[in-house]
This record gives C-alpha cells, structure tokens and sequence, in this order.
C-alpha cells in the first residue's frame, strides 16, 4: 500500500517560502557580482590576410578586459584596481569576437549577428575603414553603441551618427600634426634644435601614390598649407607599386624644395630613398605618412640610410620613458605575448577601457543610459597608454561628430641605424630624443 506523503500546513509553508526568499535576498553583494556578465561584440578581421593584425588586435582588446576584470595593482590606472565595473556591483566583461574577414558585407552582417543573437550591449571595431562604416551603420540602425578605436577615414566622424563614436586621430588629424611640427620647428620647440626660420623650410615638395590613401594625403597637405601659409613648390602624383621612379626624383630634386613629404607604401618608399640617393638629393627634411615609412621592411633593407627620416605614427613602445603607465602595461603585453604592444593593439586596449569607464559612468547597460555616458566622458591623459591628452567626444574638426578632441599621433625619427631605434620627436613634450636636423644625407 502506497505510504501518502504529510500535507505541509499552509502557514508553514509561508514561513518557509519567506524564510527562502529572504536567504536569496541577503545572498553577499560580492556573490551575486560575479554572476554579471556584460558582452561586449568585437569585430576584427582575424582571417585572410589582415589576421596577423586582428591577432594584436585581439590581445590588446583581451588585456584591457582582463585587466577591468581582474586586480592588476602598481599599474598606474584606475581600471587596474576595479576587479569589474565599480558601479555595477564587479560585474565582469566578457569580450564576444567576430570575423569580419576583411569584408564590409560580412562585418555588417556579424555586427547583426551580435546584436540580435549574442545580446551585446556595445560593439568595438572594426580596423578597416570599409568595414567600420558598414558595421556602424547596423548598429545605428539598432541604436547600440559603436566604439572605433582604428580606422583613420576622416569621413567616419562626419556622417552625424548618434550611436558612432571614434577614439583614433583620423587622416586631418595626422596632417594637422605634421604642420604643427613644422611651426614647432619655426619656434624653437623641438629639443637639441634652435629655432629654424621658415625660408629654411620652405618650399615644400609631395609625391604621393594614387591610390585614394595617397590622393586624400595630398589634399589634406595642399589645404593645411594654405591655411597655415606654408608655400608647396612641387606635387605629383605617381602610380602604385611603380618600377621605377626616377623621373619623380628627378622632379623632386628640380623643385629645390627643402622639405619632402610623401604618402609611400613599403616598397615605393624604398625604391623612393635608393633613386633620391643615387641622384645625390639633398633635402633637410623628410616625412612620411606611415605607409611604407613605418614598415619593418623600410628599415630593414635601407639600414643606415634611414637615419633622419621620419614617419607619422600612433604609437611607440618608447612612450615608457615619458608614461610610466605605458611602460608598465607594455611590459604586461610583452611578457604575455612575446612581442611588443603596437598601435593596433594599443588602440584596442583603450577602445575596451572607454567602454568600461562609459559603463561605470552609466551605471547600467541600458543603451540610452551608454550613449549619455559616452558623450559626457572624459577620460584624462595620464590614465591613457596612447601619447594623446585624454578621451572626450566633440568636434574638432568641421563636420566631426562624437569623435575624440584630445587625441594626437606621434612623428618618430630614425636615429642610429642600422642598430637604432624610432625616436620620437613629437609632439615636443613626449620627445624621447633631440631632433636631427638638418637631414644628414646619404653615405
């Protein structure tokens, strides 16, 4: 014969269903903390031939998360100290990574993905300017925030989003830097050089690919000269991986401008310095725009005749001896990854480090509260890696919108070679060396 169970009473059962209800609610703050989860979508290419570069990507974007998460103590900045978000209990970020292989097509179609499937409360990416623009747009379409820490198109920050928001100096930017170099220069800023008369620097001389990198380059020159009364003696033109480039030396050389700027992938740069070399050209200065300046190779193969060339940048490892705070966390990265932290990856370290700050300001993952936050943050200098003054959004450019004011790139120099290393000149305050000037020629 089946034994019938005991009826419980009904007033027992309200006290032991209040009792229970009152242990979930006394359940330690720190406890249920560490049950919060806060995703964050990252579009990044991590296939194809940009998945060397979504590597550093990746990892920068992981050490900052891992470093909000967890107690990193002696750092230097707050989120070292956080172990999660402060104002909403520790809760944890947990970083959801998406392929955008290189395509715009496909990084829009994963920024849905994320959004819809994965439930992420704000996407990061996405390094190719195509690619950022495309998958921005879906995320203003769902009104979640978009954070670009990367792409350097200048047209980005003027579409009047909403829910856009970009960190990095765009290509204005770069070349407003480059002019405030040269009247820096004019002044007497640059450590171990005199002031330097502007008739000594002037006229100046662009060669540029033509490409729509190197045509945007030359426009930007061409209006910051005349904006800044800075006379241009010659500008050309050249094509794509050109076999050979005398005829443009020759016209450099023609011209008997002073100062030679460029906007030269890696191996036209090359081809660029042996041509003005054998031609015996004798500039004071030369900049380049990155591109093929910046590139391992150029220093490689050209060895000592490098030496007092410069090239625009975003970062250094070197910014340790001028930021304490860069120099610990690069040491972090280094000693995780096995090689230096870079632009890339420094970049995306901050993108994850605006975005937590933006969530402790909110307090909340609501999106309205987040897109509050975000426009009224302002992140200073010294909590940064980056040689820039700080993060807030404005419009420091005409036409700008939500993009960072305090932002900057740095101008190395190449010193020392074949053993040397990229110095950096400017801005004037982060110099982590004199300036060679005039340029000293080829041997």
């Amino acid at each position: 014969m089946e034994k019938k169970g005991r009826i419980m009473k009904p007033g027992k059962f309200s006290f032991y269903l209040s009792v229970l209800c009152l242990s979930i609610l006394f359940v330690p703050s720190d406890l249920v903390a560490t049950s919060k989860e806060i995703k964050i979508g990252v579009i990044i290419p991590l296939s194809g031939p940009l998945a060397p570069i979504g590597r550093t990507l990746k990892e920068g974007a992981d050490l900052a998360a891992d470093m909000v998460n967890g107690k990193h103590p002696g750092i230097g900045i707050s989120i070292s100290e956080w172990e999660g978000i402060p104002e909403m209990g520790g809760a944890k970020i947990k970083l959801v990574f998406a392929d955008s292989r290189g395509d715009p097509g496909w990084g829009a179609e994963q920024a849905k993905r994320l959004i819809k499937d994965e439930k992420v409360v704000a996407l990061l990416g996405s390094f190719q300017s195509a690619v950022t623009r495309a998958a921005s747009a879906e995320a203003e379409k769902a009104s979640i925030p978009f954070i670009n820490p990367d792409s350097i198109s200048s047209d980005l920050s003027k579409r009047g989003l909403k829910w856009f928001w970009r960190l990095t100096p765009h290509e204005t930017w770069f070349i407003a830097d480059l002019f405030n170099f040269l009247g820096g220069l004019v002044q007497g800023k640059a450590s171990g050089v005199k002031a330097i008369p502007k008739s000594e620097l002037e006229p100046l001389a662009v060669a540029v690919e033509n490409t729509g990198w190197g045509l945007a380059t030359l426009t930007e020159i061409e209006k910051f000269s005349r904006e800044r009364g800075w006379k241009i003696a010659e500008t050309f033109k050249y094509p794509h991986k050109a076999t050979g480039l005398t005829i443009e030396s020759r016209r450099l050389i023609a011209s008997q401008a002073p100062t030679y700027l460029f906007a030269s992938y890696v191996a036209d740069a090359i081809l660029l310095v042996k041509t003005m070399k054998e031609m015996k050209a004798a500039p004071f200065l030369i900049w380049g725009q990155n591109g093929g300046f910046n590139s391992p190779e150029f220093a490689k193969v050209l060895g000592s005749d490098v030496n007092g060339m410069m090239s625009r940048n975003l970062f250094s490892p070197l910014l340790g001896r001028v930021k304490p705070e860069t120099a610990r966390i690069s040491k972090l990265f280094k000693d995780k990854m096995g090689y230096d932290l870079d632009g890339n990856s420094a970049r995306h370290f901050i993108g994850v480090q605006v975005l937590a700050h933006a969530l402790d300001k909110a307090k909340s993952t609501d999106p309205k509260a987040l897109q509050k936050a975000l426009n009224e943050l302002h992140i200073p200098g010294k909590e940064l890696i980056m040689p820039w003054r700080g993060v807030k959004f404005g419009s420091p450019f005409p036409g700008d919108t939500n993009q960072n004011e305090l932002g900057s790139g740095i101008i190395i120099q190449y010193q020392g070679y074949p053993d040397g290393k990229p110095e950096i000149v400017f801005p004037f305050e982060m110099a982590t060396s004199n300036l060679i000037y005039p340029f000293p020629g080829w041997k």
